[in-house]
């Protein structure tokens, strides 16, 4: 069933519908399912589906929307349409997954369409954080058909990525667990609140947005500061002088770091809320890791602050890392090494299913 919801004044809208449809990952790398109890899940008010992005003082999405819309139309427009397309003429394009996954950029996508023709009607039977599996059809766009494909191509490169990034990040979640997965500022120039948007939509937590909005002292910063003693009284005197609140991390690399770390803050009063233990996961010859050492640092630290593991997560190492007790695993690979899932804008939906199966893409 396809619904269209009107938009919110100050929200985001997406589109509802009362199946909504969890993803359960199997063993096997990569894999996502239907969960078979979805449609008995009660449906939710309109306020608990529309999840926004991460709020930033100076980004400016419709900006980067339109960047992104120029970028194609150039000084000239889409002469194909032009050429091939009656002005007047209306259709119906509909969205098809050609693979199994999360989907995420439903609520940007309406941003796009809006920016390209506020009169075109886009209507979804799935929300973002969704799952999808290949050959469903989950959404459809109506009205003038220059302007649906004008706004395709771009629709579809964000919805790509941003679905592609949600499907790793749900699968790495639910292995972190009870760990929480965060990413990092390893992001596409320009897209990263796009990027962190669909982290959020794939069940992580996002870090810091950039260098504004957390205090991150790392391996150059002690450096710089002659030791990490030094660097942490550099950053309580900074926050002190400028009358700042807001979240500390340190990282150690080190046990010997974690231990001084440790001694400074028992002694001082500190704005330290986070220890990152970094390349404490030990890859071993037979493909395991070895956490032993990320392991002693949390009983170390024993609480006292928030813990971070970092380098070498990978799907199959984060359940591991996951079970040492520490509350965050961060990794760059969900947005540095994104694999766009594989969605279509057709209007011929018959033909694309039957080239879909015939290249085992539908």
């Amino acid at each position: 069933e396809l619904r269209h919801m009107p938009s919110m004044p100050g929200v985001l809208s997406i589109s509802t519908s009362p199946l909504v449809s969890p993803c359960i990952f199997s063993a096997s790398r990569g894999t996502v399912r239907m969960s078979s109890l979805e449609a008995r899940k009660p449906a939710l008010s309109l306020e608990s589906m529309v999840l926004n992005p991460p709020s930033h003082p100076t980004y400016d999405l419709k900006g980067v929307i339109k960047l992104a819309l120029s970028e194609d139309a150039g000084d000239r427009g889409d002469v194909t349409s032009m050429a091939t397309v009656p002005e007047d003429m209306e259709v119906e394009a509909y969205f098809l997954a050609k693979e199994n996954g999360v989907i995420a950029g439903i609520a940007l996508a309406e941003m796009i369409f809006n920016e390209v023709d506020p009169s075109l009607k886009v209507e979804w039977s799935l929300l973002d954080g969704d799952c999808v599996h290949k050959g469903l059809q989950f959404g459809k766009v109506q009205g003038r058909a220059h302007n649906i494909v004008v706004a395709e191509r771009v629709v579809l490169n964000f919805m790509q990525r941003m679905s592609g990034i949600a499907t790793l990040t749900k699968e790495m979640a639910e292995a972190a667990h009870p760990a929480f997965i965060l990413e990092t500022r390893k992001t596409a120039p320009g897209l990263r609140l796009v990027d962190k948007w669909a982290v959020l939509i794939g069940g992580g937590r996002n870090h810091r947005l950039g260098l504004f909005d957390m205090v991150l002292v790392k391996d150059n910063h002690i450096s710089i500061a002659g030791g990490v003693t030094n660097a942490i009284k550099s950053v309580d005197l900074f926050l002190e002088q400028k009358n700042l609140l807001m979240g500390v991390e340190v990282e150690a690399r080190t046990l010997e770091e974690v231990k001084e770390i440790l001694e400074y803050t028992s002694q001082t009063k500190t704005s330290l809320t986070r220890i990152m233990l970094d390349n404490m996961v030990v890859p071993l010859p037979s493909g395991d890791v070895d956490v032993s050492m990320l392991k002693e640092a949390v009983e170390l630290i024993n609480g006292r602050f928030e813990t971070e593991a970092s380098g070498n997560v990978t799907l199959e190492t984060v359940h591991k890392i996951g079970q040492t007790g520490v509350t965050y695993i961060s990794s760059g690979a969900l947005t540095h090494s994104v694999k766009a899932l594989d969605i279509s804008l057709k209007i011929d939906t018959e033909l694309a299913l039957k080239v879909g199966r015939r290249t085992n893409r539908a």
